[in-house]
């Protein structure tokens, strides 16, 4: 069992945990939840003794073992990737090793009868059942095996760590600590770096973990699927319930209600109980009486209304120059690195005003197309071509990692800031909840949501009219996703934004765009409306019907398409989409005029204006022709879908 008491951290005049107190038993899976900066981070490196509480102690069973996985870690390099892994068997490796001194002894001893030879027997003995439990025999498939649930192609084994993104090498160091199976496995976010597949695999490892789990995420499903119980980190305090992240949710509100019910009729007793004390105490033969009640109602014990942190960034991206009516097209584009195809020969264009999803699985290039179409990255064929003034603003998927570490806040920021920004650098540092001392800190002290919240403060130094967000939510608590989502819905630009977490997506695109199979598949509406043509639950369901249609074609070559049949129904497709989108821009067109008739029609002269009948016939046929290009519009859809299918 594990004992967290009277845990005591401040930093400056900050208490970040005052005198917090934790028991946690044996196969206890615990979600640790709470604000950017409220302490999640701190408790877990006290737990494992990164760091020393300026009062309290940790108490943990002897002997056991500690695997924590934070977001500062920094992978060694020169190794290949399975070599790598395989020093997760340490443990083992001495063990096998004195497994083999043992045989040997035991080989040219005679005294069988002696205790040293007997204790050696026993060792021997041990030492087997500890190498068999730590998967000695097994090291090599085991660690292939969790390298592939992670994301790890066959040809990645052998490729050197140094060759990959700190992302992917986060990976390799979340394998190594479920191949040590330590007693205790402390996650901090470990669902950053992961693709939706990956994340469904972690959830079924962990599902069967032996040992602790203790685990921050921001990802509400995951904690569902993971934890039984959950811990939130408000204020300095620990406030314990029994139950995953969803029902937590409501047993929190249900708490709140009912406290505050409790505190307002206290209030009334008390106020009741104050005002005959004071009554009886301006009577001579009822002060004793009086005193009496007073002294009983001191020793009431008062409940409070717990404190709750509710601030929140205050997110104003500047107003969108106008560019041009299309902002960016892009045609014939291809990828590849090396024998890796990403995409081929893709095409897509991006009015003025629209905003799009892109979604699908990793490493199917919607990171490489948003990078392509911004300029970041060359593509291997095709052409981009920026519309009239596209100026862009560019969030990339590791912006905040990317910040340097050993810079002030307000140092980072003003080398971000234009010369005329200057001066209002630390009132958007405030805006973005960074106030006072706090813009002299620096940046490795952060946390991964403040380091988020920052690179975010840096991104609004100047208007632009083309915005790319790349997995912007990654590290974000659920407040500050919802305030990122609220500002995106009054931007007034074109936006791109890639990202797994429906919640943040849902209402907020006109366009969702999956990737998938190196092409692009275009739907005409938000997430919902995309999972919905695709006849899928969630964005989960998404990823698995991917991996289920490779792995089905995986096991029947027979379906392999020739070259030719491949190229035939490719130009099939695209000219199905083309079918789809040419409907899509005729009824947005027509909804268009029949909009600005019908506010004409609004007017009070309208229907004594001479020209009002024939405004009339023109509104009747645009909805007759509205009616029209949307049973067109179904059946191409519906073609399409059954292509795909």
């Amino acid at each position: 069992m594990l004992s967290i008491t009277d845990i005591f951290i401040k930093y400056g005049d900050r208490v970040l945990l005052d005198r917090v107190s934790l028991t946690v038993k044996d196969k206890e899976r615990i979600g640790l939840v709470g604000r950017n900066g409220a302490g999640k981070s701190t408790l877990l490196k006290v737990i494992a003794q990164d760091i020393t509480p300026d009062d309290g102690r940790i108490v943990r069973p002897n002997g056991s073992s500690l695997g924590f996985l934070h977001q500062e870690l920094e992978i060694p390099l020169g190794k290949t990737v399975i070599e790598e892994s395989m020093t997760a068997f340490e443990e083992v490796k001495k063990l096998e090793k004195r497994i083999a001194e043992i045989n040997e002894e035991i080989a040219t001893r005679t005294d069988y009868e002696s205790q040293a030879y007997l204790d050696l027997i026993q060792e021997f003995s041990d030492a087997n059942d500890r190498f068999t439990l730590l998967g000695g025999h097994t090291m090599q498939a085991d660690a292939e095996r969790i390298l592939a649930g992670l994301g790890f192609k066959p040809k990645d084994m052998d490729r050197l760590t140094d060759e990959f993104s700190g992302g992917w090498q986060m990976r390799i160091e979340l394998a190594k600590m479920l191949l040590q199976r330590p007693d205790y496995l402390l996650l901090d976010e470990p669902t950053n770096h992961l693709d939706i597949e990956s994340i469904i695999w972690l959830e079924g490892f962990l599902k069967n973990y032996e040992g602790v789990i203790i685990v921050i995420s921001h990802d509400k499903m995951f904690l569902d699927h993971v934890t039984n119980r959950t811990v939130e980190v408000e204020l300095g305090n620990l406030y314990d319930y029994k139950a995953a992240y969803s029902k937590y949710i409501a047993l929190r509100e249900e708490r709140k209600l009912k406290t505050e019910a409790a505190f307002k009729n206290q209030q009334r007793v008390i106020a009741q109980k104050e005002k005959v004390i004071n009554r009886f105490m301006a009577k001579a033969n009822k002060t004793k009486m009086a005193q009496s009640m007073k002294k009983q109602l001191d020793k009431m014990e008062r409940i409070e209304i717990v404190q709750e942190d509710t601030a929140v960034m205050n997110i104003q991206f500047p107003p969108a120059p106008r560019s041009g009516r299309v902002v960016i097209e892009a045609k014939e584009i291809k990828k590849q690195y090396g024998d890796l195809h990403v995409l081929s020969g893709v095409d897509i264009t991006l009015e003025r005003g629209d905003r799009v999803a892109f979604v699908g699985q990793n490493g199917q290039g919607k990171t490489t197309l948003s990078k392509i179409l911004i300029g970041v990255e060359p593509s291997t064929g095709g052409d981009v071509n920026l519309g009239h003034n596209a100026q862009i603003g560019y969030y990339a998927q590791n912006q905040a990692e990317a910040l340097h570490p050993d810079l002030t806040l307000i140092q980072t920021m003003e080398r971000k800031a234009p010369e005329h920004m200057r001066t209002k650098v630390r009132g958007i540092l405030g805006a973005f909840m960074f106030s006072g001392e706090d813009a002299e800190k620096k940046v490795k002290v952060l946390s991964g949501g403040e380091r988020a919240r920052l690179a975010l403060a840096c991104m609004l130094m100047e208007p632009f009219n083309l915005l790319v967000l790349d997995e912007p939510t990654n590290h974000l608590d659920m407040l500050s996703k919802e305030v990122l989502k609220n500002a995106l819905a009054k931007y007034d630009g074109t936006l791109i934004v890639v990202s797994h977490d429906r919640d943040f997506l849902r209402g907020m695109t006109s366009k969702t765009i999956e990737f998938r199979d190196k092409q692009l598949f275009e739907y005409l509406g938000d997430v919902d409306y995309f999972l919905g043509k695709r006849k899928l639950e969630d964005m989960r369901e998404a990823e698995k019907r991917t991996v289920e249609k490779k792995v089905s074609q995986q096991k029947d070559s027979k379906s392999e398409l020739s070259p030719e049949e491949r190229k035939r129904r490719n130009e099939q497709r695209k000219k199905l989409q083309r079918d789809v989108q040419n409907v899509e821009k005729k009824i947005s067109r027509t909804e268009t005029e029949i909009e600005a008739i019908e506010q004409k029609m609004a007017g009070e002269d309208f229907f004594t204006a001479p020209d009002s009948q024939a405004t009339l016939d023109k509104y009747n046929k645009l909805k007759s022709d509205l009616d029209m290009f949307m049973e067109k519009w179904e059946k191409a859809q519906e073609l399409l879908d059954e292509f795909e299918d």
